[in-house]
């Protein structure tokens, strides 16, 4: 049993479709009907009439939407309750990956003269599930990339961010023994390509900005996928192929001689990392620490 599948239930009684219900839960509609069908099989019960259209609950869903909401209100009543016995203050970070390894630490530790004696939790994973968690209020913060406009699904009124740091995405390969590239694009001849799954965030910045503008005559074969850009990073190292990695990452390896950044028809992507909190908190800790980012970084916030 899922918090999130009841929450999903919530959402198709108030929406009534399927599609609409699994936009306003920021997720794609295949895996929004998945956990409809997965709250239903541990119940044991159908919820959904799915013989009949437009999206109609059974009689057994409509009975048990105020169940569900009761207990989605009584799970947060009890959070709270608990998180009202703990007496050391606290800030709760959700992060992606990447930037949960590469910025992160780094920029916590110039920060430690305000954070003190505060205990820092910091949780990574995909986009989807930190944003998801941060919009069901479990953190203070999420820390994500962004290439162009803030993230959508947050451009909310209830949140607002600041640009805390920039990054940038740039294609590397292995280095031979003479110090040029194990994969030159120069010559026009295929290359391997190490990537990211479509579905995921860099995976779908890489797609659009990158891969869709390499001239027609540089032809790329995909030979191993993977979300975690440290699990690139390692197969690149190996020589298993080109790889677009964020250049806080690769710093070292840029240094030793490990990776080269690859010049020509290979585009690079600037991205911006952004801090994301809600505008009201009830944890003291959290706005003096937003406060002092503020005056920091010496701008307002979107």
């Amino acid at each position: 049993m899922e918090l999130k599948w009841l929450k999903d239930f919530v959402a198709l009684s108030e929406y009534g479709s399927f599609s609409k219900a699994a936009e306003a839960r920021f997720v794609t509609q295949p895996a929004f009907s998945r956990r409809i069908r997965s709250l239903e099989n541990w119940l044991g019960i159908a919820l959904v009439d799915r013989d009949k259209h437009p999206t109609t609950l059974s009689v057994t869903g409509l009975a048990f939407v105020e169940e569900a909401k009761r207990m989605i209100h009584d799970t947060y009543r009890v959070r709270e309750r608990l998180q009202g016995q703990e007496s050391r203050q606290s800030l709760v970070f959700f992060s992606q990956h990447s930037p949960a390894v590469s910025f992160f630490p780094h920029w916590i530790r110039t920060l430690e003269p305000q954070v003190g004696t505060t205990l820092v939790k910091l949780n990574a994973g995909n986009l989807h599930d930190v944003m998801e968690s941060f919009m069901a209020g479990v953190g203070d913060f999420l820390l994500s990339y962004s290439s162009g406009e803030n993230i959508s699904q947050l451009s909310r009124n209830d949140t607002i961010c600041i640009q805390v740091g920039t990054d940038k995405l740039v294609p590397v390969s292995a280095v031979k023994a003479n110090g040029t590239p194990l994969y030159s694009i120069d010559n026009h001849a295929p290359f391997k390509l190490l990537a990211y799954p479509d579905d995921s965030y860099l995976g779908g910045i890489i797609k659009e900005q990158c891969l869709a503008r390499i001239p027609p005559d540089i032809q790329y074969t995909t030979v191993c996928e993977n979300a975690l850009a440290e699990g690139l990073k390692a197969m690149a190292i190996q020589g298993y192929g080109v790889a677009w990695l964020p250049s806080s990452l690769i710093q070292n390896e840029l240094q030793n001689k490990q990776l080269v950044i690859l010049d020509g028809p290979l585009r690079a992507v600037e991205l911006r990392i952004l801090l994301y909190r809600f505008r009201h908190t009830v944890k003291s800790e959290v706005d003096v620490f937003w406060k002092y980012l503020l005056e920091l970084y010496n701008h307002g916030y979107a």
